[in-house]
């Protein structure tokens, strides 16, 4: 069954940007201390033409060693974050900042640290000074990640692209598109300023939360769905191309219900300017 349902309200997208503190920075390394990548590389120097503009540029490549289900966190980049995925154990790190000037490359750094529960990317922190915010750089971080982790992205200021992730997904804060080509389990992602669009393996108890999202949104699923969905503040449509949908109680400005299949794990969709669609995996 398929049903459409429009909502048309005030709609406000509150989403928090936030850096956390700083570590010491690994700077660009170059010679044998740098690690080739080959075409995972050349892959992620694929730039936006603007970058052009800017000459000065540094890069950061490494490996690190992952055990199953590590977790991975990316935060407080200034630029686009493109994740790969394959059945590794290897998680592969490639930056590339672009600044106007070359002095302009000795402030914000990209740091990465290695933890005894996976890794974590993240921009340096802001200071509070004018010599720190006249100084502008761009950053373009690229992964090449194990399958089976538990993702965490906040702090985006560009489009992020996430590859198939066998696990947890958590999004927020995020100004632009993003994509994820699977997840399995719980998500959660809110504060973005762009379309969503997320496939959903299976389904976990949890299920997936989706909020303050200033644009389109589709979630994809490739199994056969049971689940309870709660819709709240939509401002645009709601589609729904899986069978056996049934709505519950009333159906107004503000709150939707409807069992999908026998009903289960909870899908919460709320504060999406914009249109909501619910679809199997083509």
């Amino acid at each position: 069954m398929r049903f459409k349902t429009a909502y048309f309200g005030l709609f406000a997208l509150a989403a928090l940007i936030a850096a956390p503190p700083a570590l010491e920075h690994l700077s660009a390394r170059t010679g044998a201390d740098a690690i080739k990548l080959s075409g995972f590389v050349a892959h992620a120097q694929d730039r936006r033409h603007d970058d052009d503009d800017w000459p000065e540029r540094d890069t950061f490549d490494q490996n690190y060693q992952l055990a199953p289900g590590a977790s991975v966190r990316v935060s407080g980049i200034n630029g686009t974050v493109t994740i790969e995925t394959a059945n590794t154990q290897t998680a592969e790190v490639h930056v590339v900042r672009t600044a106007r000037t070359r002095s302009d490359l000795e402030y914000h750094r990209v740091l990465v640290e290695q933890t005894a529960s996976g890794l974590y990317i993240h921009g340096e922190s802001e200071h509070n000074s004018d010599e720190w915010r006249n100084r502008e750089v761009r950053q373009r971080v690229t992964l090449r990640l194990p399958r089976q982790i538990e993702l965490q992205a906040s702090g985006i200021n560009g489009r992020t692209t996430v590859g198939e992730v066998d696990g947890p997904v958590r999004l927020s804060g995020i100004n632009g598109k993003v994509d994820v080509a699977q997840a399995r389990g719980y998500s959660d992602i809110s504060g973005i300023n762009g379309t969503l669009t997320i496939t959903i393996t299976q389904l976990g108890e949890r299920g997936v939360h989706v909020s303050g999202v200033n644009g389109g949104v589709e979630l994809r699923f490739a199994e056969a769905l049971n689940a309870d969905l709660h819709v709240t503040g939509i401002n645009g449509s709601v589609y729904t191309d899986v069978p056996n949908v049934v709505v519950q109680g009333r159906v107004n400005r503000s709150n939707f219900n409807a069992q999908i299949g026998t009903g289960g794990a909870p899908i919460n969709i709320s504060g999406i300017n914009g249109h909501v669609r619910l679809a199997p995996r083509s």
